[in-house]
């Protein structure tokens, strides 16, 4: 039987918070929903009570919503965090990614798939929107081909080519790199320390390797590239 979750959800607009919480509480795959207006609340109620996901609204007074995330994310690393927002914005997306959210949602999205996005990052995967994946992909490619960060090694890995099983799909060598580490079980973190980068960059990558596989979660990536002979 699947866990009941346990939600914090953080809106500072009353009626907004009240309809989403009784939407919410409706799903029989979730527990309860407690409720805060700010982020200041949330960060008490957090070191009280155990929750499973908390959805964080980003314009909060006092604290404010980027800086409630980080916070959280600095105390309890663990805790997934979905933004839910009305406000799409390129570097607002690579900036949640930076500090460690693990999804983004637009106000509007449906019932079912807001729960769709809530236990999957309970369950340690990601939940960008379409507007945000995209925004992460354009980024990626702009990184990519931008001369600043091409070395000598980087031209070398341009002209190798991949196995046709990667070409299909649209992996570069860096992700392929990326989802060798997944496959041996590594974490964001520790991918970032044998790839010299940062973990928010290794959290990129992962996201585009899910995307382009199709998969939901980390899991699913490391056994579809297994399956696939995707990784050496």
């Amino acid at each position: 039987m699947t866990d009941l979750l346990n939600l914090l959800l953080v809106e500072d607009d009353p009626l907004f918070r009240l309809g989403l919480a009784t939407c919410l509480q409706r799903d029989p795959t979730i527990e309860s929903v407690t409720e805060a207006s700010d982020g200041e609340t949330a960060l008490s109620l957090v070191k009280k009570q155990i929750f499973d996901v908390v959805i964080l609204d980003l314009g909060l007074p006092g604290l404010g919503g980027i800086e409630t995330c980080r916070q959280l994310q600095q105390l309890y690393p663990d805790l997934p965090i979905l933004i839910l927002t009305s406000h799409p914005d390129k570097q607002l997306v690579l900036k949640l990614i930076e500090i460690g959210a693990k999804g983004y949602c637009l106000k509007g999205i449906d019932a079912e798939k807001l729960v769709l996005a809530i236990r999957s990052i309970s369950m340690g995967a990601t939940w960008w929107d379409r507007n945000a994946s995209n925004q992460i992909h354009s980024t990626i490619i702009q990184v990519q081909e931008s001369p600043l960060v091409v070395n000598a090694q980087s031209k070398i890995n341009q002209v190798e080519k991949l196995p046709p099983s990667v070409n299909e799909f649209q992996l570069t060598k860096r992700e392929l790199e990326v989802l060798t580490l997944i496959t041996q079980g590594r974490t964001n973190q520790q991918i970032a320390e044998i790839l010299f980068i940062t973990s928010g960059t290794a959290r990129v990558h992962v996201h585009a390797i899910l995307q382009k596989l199709d998969v939901t979660d980390r899991t699913q990536a490391a056994i579809f590239a297994l399956q696939q002979n995707l990784c050496s």
